[in-house]
């Protein structure tokens, strides 16, 4: 703890921190500092500086307020700390407060130019960057927002061979200009233990670190210096693994698939990810390992480790769409949006309701921009908005199937995007995560029904005639009725998924849709792969009359998938299978 506090009060003192690597230098006349955190939508600011006794002050004063009261403040907490420093003896006090009262020091602003600041100004406006604080004899420089690290963390699990990517979160900075260095444990000499902690810098003064082979049973460390971009530079931050570099698995399922993914497609391609990554909640109950898969070495199902597979996977996809399900709100906030961020790429993340785990779409910033989200949860949607009126009054006679549909926390993702390069180029990019039941085709009829509907007004008619490109994992086969729906537009009332759960839940309906959607990926034998089944649940859909399929990654072998009998493995993440193509405009 008092480690931590003697940096705090180094980070206050001292000259305005100079670019690291050496970079500017120690101002001639080196000042204090004082810290000031203004922000337009607060109504308070702060001030941090160190007075000459060392004793440090954290001011909260409000943004309108005159200076002049907040420059009285600081004097008299100068008073005070100037008493504290020098105790008086019983006598000096009793000899009246005249001497008392001399010790408060002069307390003046001056803005960069040397003028003194009238004390009737606000305090938003006062306390620029650049200005001098006097406090008595002492002198500060304002750093008005100064970059400031808020958050600094590295993964608990490192692999050889796997990108290590740092959890970043900075105020008035971001990490694209940060500075970045990594230090590897100093290996202890053969015969004895190394006397005391030594870490040496390796090469690497990027975001993202890969350790090799050689680093296995070290630790590392991160010293992260947050920046603007302006050349401004705040105090460092070290972290360090809470443990050390472990072997890598070897070849793992997708290493063969990075080589047809190497580079980012060009402006007028747009590579497109499909993924259900596993949740964290469902592959770590007793059911997943003992009945689903038990198979797998209970090691290679923890989060920590498939991390480090799915982080490495994605970023080697080069991808400018990922559209991801069974995605845990804590991998999303903690894990996945960090690292993919590094990589270039925006994550959106949706919760299902009642669940701890939903969907994300990530998209490439230099390629897209965000123009809106029109996310769903099916059931609410169902209930609540006008366009589906007309399904719901068909599904209530039917109350059975209509109390499971209500029942479910399944959602839709949409997010529209818009070319960084031609604003005419707009995306609808949607994400779903349907019912899972075997039986549950009824319920699935009505969820994409839904969604179809949804759809059509996101890119009909808010955005008339964008293109679609759908992803999710659908759990249909290319047989059962929802992939008809989808690819033929339509679906009969007297189709067997109608029944798919007995006569009793009997839900018959005709529906279209006005898309024609192609399965980009087509109809892979399996993208699903378990003990107990495999089949092609995943898929791609686009739109054919603006899209074309320039390149489908192949998945991988079966000898790849059935190495460890089935998946997930040591080797492999998930127990699903991503779904990777190029797709071009027409």
């Amino acid at each position: 703890m008092w480690r931590r506090l003697r940096s705090a009060l180094r980070s206050l003192r001292g000259s305005p921190v100079a670019p690291p690597h050496g970079g500017g230098g120690r101002p001639p006349a080196a000042m204090e500092r004082a810290v000031v955190r203004c922000v337009p939508s607060e109504p308070k600011l702060s001030l941090r500086f160190v007075l000459p006794d060392g004793s440090a002050r954290h001011m909260q004063r409000d943004q309108a307020e005159p200076l002049g009261r907040a420059l009285a403040r600081i004097a008299t907490n100068a008073a005070k700390g100037h008493g504290k420093a020098g105790k008086k003896s019983k006598k000096a006090r009793a000899e009246g407060s005249a001497e008392g009262e001399a010790t408060v020091p002069a307390v003046r602003l001056f803005s960069r130019d040397g003028a003194a600041v009238a004390e009737e100004v606000p305090n938003a406006a006062a306390w620029q960057d650049g200005a001098v604080l006097h406090i008595g004899d002492a002198r500060y420089r304002v750093e008005r927002n100064p970059p400031a690290l808020t958050e600094l963390s590295l993964p608990r699990s490192l692999l050889a061979g796997f990108p290590v990517c740092p959890k970043v979160s900075a105020e008035f900075a971001a990490p694209q200009h940060c500075v970045f260095r990594w230090f590897r444990e100093q290996r202890p000499a053969s015969g004895g233990d190394a006397a005391g902690e030594a870490w040496v810098e390796t090469a690497a003064a990027e975001r993202v670190f890969t350790p090799s082979n050689a680093l296995v049973g070290l630790r590392l460390k991160l010293r992260c210096t947050p920046g603007d971009g302006e050349q401004r530079y705040g105090p460092a931050r070290e972290v360090e693994s809470s443990g050390p570099v472990e072997a890598g698995p070897g070849a793992c399922t997708f290493d063969a698939r990075h080589l047809y993914t190497k580079k980012v497609c060009g402006h007028d391609s747009v590579r497109a990810v499909s993924y259900n990554i596993l949740a964290d909640t469902y592959a770590q109950t007793e059911f997943s390992r003992t009945v689903l898969y038990p198979y797998c070495a209970p090691y290679a199902l923890e989060i920590d480790y498939r991390q480090n597979l799915l982080k490495k996977e994605l970023a080697g996809y080069s991808a400018d769409l990922i559209c991801l399900q069974e995605v845990d709100k804590s991998v999303f906030v903690d894990s996945l949006a960090p690292a993919l961020d590094a990589f270039g790429l925006e994550g959106l993340f949706r919760i299902k309701e009642k669940q701890h785990e939903g969907l994300a779409t990530f998209y490439r910033r230099d390629k897209f921009s965000l123009l809106s989200q029109h996310d769903i949860a099916f059931s609410e949607a169902l209930l609540s908005e006008p366009l589906h009126k007309e399904l719901c009054e068909q599904l209530a006679k039917y109350p059975l199937v209509q109390e499971k549909v209500l029942q479910r926390s399944s959602v839709l993702q949409v997010s529209v995007l818009q070319s960084t390069t031609d604003s005419s180029r707009k995306l609808c990019v949607a994400n779903t995560h349907l019912y899972w039941h075997p039986k549950g085709g009824n319920i699935r009829l009505i969820q994409i029904a839904v969604a179809m509907s949804h759809i059509k007004h996101v890119a009909c008619d808010l955005y008339p005639n964008i293109p679609v490109i759908f992803c999710g994992d659908f759990n249909s086969t290319p047989s059962s009725g929802t992939y008809s729906f989808i690819s033929s537009g339509g679906i009969a009332e007297d189709h067997e998924d109608w029944i798919s759960n007995g006569e009793e839940e009997r839900c018959s309906m005709s529906l279209s849709h006005p898309f024609k959607l192609l399965s980009a990926c087509g109809e892979p034998a399996y993208t699903n792969y378990v003990g107990g089944f495999h089949g092609c649940l995943d898929y791609i859909f686009i739109d054919r009359n603006a899209l074309e399929v320039e390149q489908v990654i192949p998945l991988p072998s079966h000898e790849e998938i059935t190495t460890h009998q089935a998946l997930p493995s040591v080797s492999h993440p998930s127990d699903h299978i991503a779904l990777i193509c190029d797709l071009k405009w027409k």
